[in-house]
């Protein structure tokens, strides 16, 4: 008789007891034996099944690795930290540790330990982000199947790897797969400490959580509350041990996310890099500013720097994940999540307080919900990957809320909740329908996930009532089998599109088709996705990998086209973005807070001052390395994405004297007089167009000083190759400057 259901462990012992257990020395052979067959309760389909969904998983992420440009921003700040341990421990963008990433480190360690133990290339910092997010699909996994059995374990597991902002995003360079590892070790650790009542466990959660920080500050604590929650009320000891547990764990977690942040705002600011993204050169602005309340609010408190308000998911508000940008990234599995939560918890109301299962459930649903609300109301700057961290959340749900609602439609237990799972997939199927009639048109792998969404969600809903008023148990398991089928085609189109467009990945990667909204999704998905063109024609300095392609030249077709117009790294267009749904409501999108902004206005850099706006060709970098005469720092720019630009096509330490938005004061007069006085530095851009405050200064200073480098000097010191490394289009003039110019 076929059935979802999983058996009770004694049970499971009981139906498979034929198959042979490990031989009693417990031996290598033995242990082999069951990594890749499972424990002998487990179902003999469970352990390859498995292996099939991280197969799969592995395919999506690492499909044609070498297209996975990334983010070049973070791919320059990693390639500087394999040139310099300074740069490495703060997270610099450049070798010479002038600034920092608006991040703290802890990706760009994982993503630089590859990369210097296999060389800088494009699959060396594709490597750890591939086996992290295969590695979240095995722990989400492991942690359902403790408690709900392989069949649930099974299905989240497949509903994580399928979901196709994750797809995109672990087919990048951004820090959000190492995010979202880290947390679900923190949930491993949480679940162990609720089921056994001890302490290290929950401690260990704590360091985990705490890791997580020192990788995107506070998106990490998002699930602290229902952290907090579901030990404090399922734990299995005394009040008074859960309390004390959680202030231990508490240490352990202030410790853990705080070290780094005190070491570098205790170092003498004159000896270590600007913090980029921060007001005052901390920090601690940056943890509650810019990646902290100025996120959520659009603007700061009274301390830190505002989060601006780019969105490029759409306006802020309940329905923003089943808007037009979002709805196909993740809202595809939300209905069925959002209705198996509630059955879940219904199902679950009488069980004791310590009960494993409601614990999970609390967890798995607080986790949805308050991501949910974090990325549906934040006014600040949003972008669609974010929303990865939400989908372990979702696929859990859908794994255990599947399994129980099935078992009590074919049992007829619970009263009216035994007849929700008919709702939930006929609910979630039509949604799946709409979500994929939005893209019609798009290619025959979008029409063929409708027809089977639609089909196979009939079929589902049908047999699911046949069978139980027929009482035939194999048509409930064919209906059930169906659902899923229904539920994960969609997501499976979107998911395959991720993988095989090269174009989805850069600074805002998307999955599917374009809606014509959010800077992303299908070919035109990541803005600013490709690293510099012109690596390949020169010689020798530009950092390349092993085995890999050059992370400084982009393949051919990224970001639509092989052309130094649009695969040319830090692409990024002014004006205007669609966003939103039915409303076509538009974002400023002069600038984008945070690394992962996809557009900057030619004007907005550095208020318009120093360096705003310029652009910078091979020609004119290879000028400058004839010319560099000893310095430090190859040039000085006014953005990050120009920088980075240039140190992946020079591989030479550069300045970017505004940070991501040009508007640090990472630059000051003072320290450039300095800099040029001791000889770090020789060549300056500014932009013509004048500025305020300090950058105009510096601008005013450079014009009166500096000798200004006629274009002539390096028009035709490279060959035919001139092709830009940044893109912004206002005029732009290039200045040496020598210590005597420093009076």
């Amino acid at each position: 008789m076929t059935t979802l259901a999983p058996p009770t462990r004694d049970e499971g012992v009981r139906q498979h007891s034929h198959r042979a257990g490990p031989p009693a020395d417990g031996g290598i052979k033995a242990r082999t034996r069951r990594l890749f067959t499972g424990p002998p309760d487990d179902p003999r389909w469970a352990r390859p099944t498995l292996w099939a969904v991280l197969v799969l998983a592995v395919g999506l992420y690492a499909w044609n690795v070498s297209s996975i440009t990334g983010n070049t921003f973070y791919n320059a700040a990693v390639y500087s930290g394999t040139k310099s341990w300074k740069a490495f421990f703060f997270g610099a963008l450049d070798s010479g540790s002038f600034i920092t990433v608006d991040k703290p480190p802890f990706a760009l360690w994982v993503m630089g330990i590859s990369a210097r133990v296999f060389g800088f290339g494009t699959w060396q910092l594709a490597l750890p982000m591939v086996a992290l997010g295969t590695g979240s699909v095995a722990l989400l996994y492991r942690m359902v199947k403790r408690d709900f059995g392989a069949v649930a374990g099974t299905i989240a597991a497949l509903a994580l790897a399928l979901t196709p902002i994750t797809v995109a995003i672990t087919r990048d360079t951004n820090p959000d797969p190492v995010l979202v590892f880290l947390m679900l070790l923190g949930a491993a650790g949480l679940m162990k400490a609720v089921r056994g009542g001890r302490l290290m466990p929950l401690v260990w959660s704590a360091v985990a959580i705490g890791f997580a920080f020192n990788t995107k500050m506070m998106q990490a604590y998002v699930v602290l509350p229902v952290f907090f929650l579901v030990y404090l009320w399922a734990a299995n000891a005394s009040l008074g041990r859960r309390i004390r547990n959680l202030a231990v764990a508490t240490v352990a977690l202030v410790v853990s996310s705080a070290w780094w942040m005190v070491v570098v705002d205790l170092w003498p600011a004159s000896s270590r890099p600007y913090i980029g993204g921060s007001t005052d050169n901390t920090v601690w602005d940056l943890v509650i500013g810019y990646n902290g309340f100025g996120r959520i609010f659009g603007a700061s408190s009274s301390t830190g720097s505002a989060g601006n308000g780019a969105s490029f998911g759409g306006t802020a508000s309940v329905y923003r994940m089943f808007n037009d940008i979002m709805g196909g990234q993740i809202s595809w599995l939300i209905p069925f999540a959002a209705i198996a939560l509630v059955g879940g918890l219904v199902l679950r109301g009488r069980a004791p307080r310590t009960d494993a299962k409601r614990a999970a459930l609390m967890l798995w649903g607080g986790w949805f919900v308050l991501h949910y609300l974090t990325f549906a109301l934040a006014e600040g700057t949003f972008h669609p990957y974010y929303v990865t961290a939400m989908a372990p959340g979702i696929a859990a749900l859908a794994g255990i809320g599947g399994v129980m609602l099935y078992r009590a439609f074919r049992e007829g237990s619970a009263a009216k909740w035994g007849w929700v799972l008919p709702l939930a997939v006929a609910v979630s199927a039509v949604w799946a329908v709409v979500l994929l009639e939005r893209v019609s048109g798009s290619g025959t792998l979008y029409t063929v996930a409708e027809i089977v969404a639609g089909v196979a969600g009939a079929v589902s809903v049908l047999g699911l009532l046949a069978g139980r008023f027929l009482k035939r148990q194999r048509l409930l398991g064919f209906a059930a089998l169906a659902a899923v089928a229904a539920l994960l085609a969609g997501p499976a189109a979107y998911s395959v599109s991720a993988a095989t467009t090269a174009s989805n990945n850069g600074t805002n990667p998307t999955a599917g088709p374009s809606t014509g909204g959010g800077m992303g999704g299908g070919g035109g998905g990541g803005m600013g996705g490709g690293a510099p063109s012109g690596t390949g024609s020169r010689s020798g300095t530009a950092p390349t990998g092993t085995g890999g392609q050059s992370m400084g030249e982009p393949p051919a077709g990224a970001n639509g086209s092989s052309s130094s117009g649009s695969s040319s790294s830090g692409t990024e267009s002014s004006g205007t973005e669609s966003s939103g749904t039915g409303s076509s409501s538009t974002e400023s999108g002069t600038e984008a807070s945070g690394a992962e902004s996809g557009t900057q206005s030619s004007g907005g850099q550095m208020g318009g001052g120093a360096g705003g706006g310029t652009q910078v060709s091979s020609d004119m970098i290879t000028y400058l390395e004839k010319n560099q005469d000893g310095a430090t720092w190859l040039l000085a720019v006014a953005t990050d994405q120009t920088a980075a630009s240039i140190i992946l096509e020079s591989g030479q330490p550069v300045i970017s004297m505004g940070g991501w938005s040009g508007t640090d004061n990472a630059m000051t007069l003072a320290k450039l007089k300095s800099l040029v006085k001791s000889g770090q530095l020789h060549y300056i851009i500014i932009s013509s167009d004048g500025g305020q405050g300090t950058n105009s200064e510096i601008t005013a200073w450079v014009e009166a000083n500096g000798t200004a480098v006629n274009s002539s000097a390096y028009s035709s010191s490279s060959g035919s190759d001139s092709t830009s490394s940044s893109t912004s289009s206002s005029s732009t003039g290039l200045y040496r400057l020598d210590a005597s110019d420093v009076s």
